[in-house]
């Protein structure tokens, strides 16, 4: 066969891997030219209307809807594991105080791995638990991280609330109203999974050498942190900042599509309509506006909407779930960097399901590159090397 070279003919180069199928999956799919998202078949719109976080962790993870035993059974899974060992506590009052939220979760899970009791079984059973304790820990970790830096004390969890809405509480230091907890659980679901995003696949990527799942969800973590993937909700916020006002958004629009700069929170390399998660944040960053009182941050997004769907929506370019969340997040109180970090929280979930479901059939990933440098070198003596 020879050298895979750059005159190779009859292998394609796929930039970033795009249109590359690396697996099979039965955890969600989506139609970007119908704008559609399912999670094991049901629509994302469906979850979010009748669902809680922790029944759509529960289908993502086992497949199927659980029965009402089982659903309790698996609430209480994750509340045995919040509790935050006092360890991981004594790291994180030793991080620096501008360490970045993300930083801190990917150090902290990494930490939590060597205290794990099944850290040295790799049975599917086993990593079905250790995916639950990361998946329950990680929120008091990112809550205790937020009140630390402030230099506040760690609010412990609150076993009589459900995994949003103890989030919160922890972060807050107190309960937020009802329909806020509600909103912020399906902010959870709507973020709990996506197909094989950069994220995902870099912890099937470590998962597939037979490495532990605390390492996967670390290579995850780091992958989200760059800004390219996570993160683009707390610049949409900066962006209306910078606008400042409803009347300077299509001027503003305008001459960043003039001089190709990117308007954050549009476009997606699936969706080439709009992103269903978005029309359901929309909703709620609208509704959440006129209970506080405080319009100009939709006003503006809205108006940002409606320019870019008229100049660029026939190219396939809309909303997608980042524009309009940061919006929600803001008035659920929320500081900004920890926007990512909350991504984190919702989508361990698909990951953690992605990592088991390949597993089961697993291969190592081990793709090729085409070599663009020369063949036959001659090698100089350093003696003789000019220069």
């Amino acid at each position: 066969m020879g050298f895979l070279t750059t005159t190779t003919t009859e292998h394609k180069y796929s930039p970033g891997l795009e249109g590359v199928i690396a697996a099979i999956s039965g955890i969600s799919a989506i139609d970007g030219e119908e704008g559609k998202l399912i999670y094991r078949g049901i629509p994302i719109e469906v979850l979010a209307k009748n669902s809680t976080f922790e029944e759509t962790a529960y289908l993502l993870l086992f497949s199927d809807l659980p029965t009402q035993d089982e659903l309790e059974n698996f609430k209480m899974d994750l509340v045995e594991h919040r509790e935050l060992p006092e360890n991981l506590l004594d790291i994180l009052n030793s991080l620096p105080r501008d360490s970045h939220p993300m930083e801190v979760l990917r150090t902290s899970v990494s930490f939590l791995g060597h205290f794990c009791p099944d850290k040295d079984k790799d049975s599917r059973g086993a990593n079905i638990r250790k995916a639950l304790r990361i998946i329950a820990k990680i929120p008091g970790i990112i809550a205790a991280w937020a009140r630390i830096r402030e230099g506040k004390n760690v609010i412990p969890h609150n076993p009589d609330l459900p995994h949003a809405a103890n989030f919160l509480y922890m972060l807050h230091g107190e309960r937020r109203p009802e329909d806020e907890e509600k909103i912020f659980d399906v902010c959870l679901i709507l973020h709990a999974d996506h197909g094989m995003n950069a994220s995902t696949f870099a912890a099937m990527v470590t998962a597939s050498t037979l490495s532990d799942i605390y390492s996967a969800i670390v290579s995850a973590i780091g992958t989200l942190k760059g800004p390219l993937h996570g993160g683009a909700n707390e610049r949409v916020l900066y962006m209306l900042d910078e606008i400042g006002s409803v009347d300077k958004a299509e001027e503003y629009v305008l001459d960043a599509l003039a001089h190709h700069r990117k308007i954050m929170g549009f476009g997606h390399r699936v969706y080439k309509s709009y992103d269903p998660r978005a029309r359901i944040l929309k909703e709620y960053a609208k509704s959440l506006s006129e209970k506080n009182n405080d319009m100009r941050y939709f006003e503006i997004g809205d108006k940002i909407e409606e320019v870019m769907i008229r100049e660029v929506g026939k190219k396939g370019i809309f909303p997608n779930v980042d524009f309009y969340s940061g919006i929600v997040y803001h008035f659920l109180g929320i500081p900004r960097d920890l926007f990512t970090p909350i991504f984190a929280m919702a989508r361990v979930v698909g990951w953690s399901a992605h990592v088991l479901e390949y597993l089961q059939a697993n291969r190592i990933f081990r793709p090729r590159a085409i070599y663009s440098g020369p063949i036959d070198r001659e090698y100089i003596p350093i003696e003789k090397r000019s220069g």
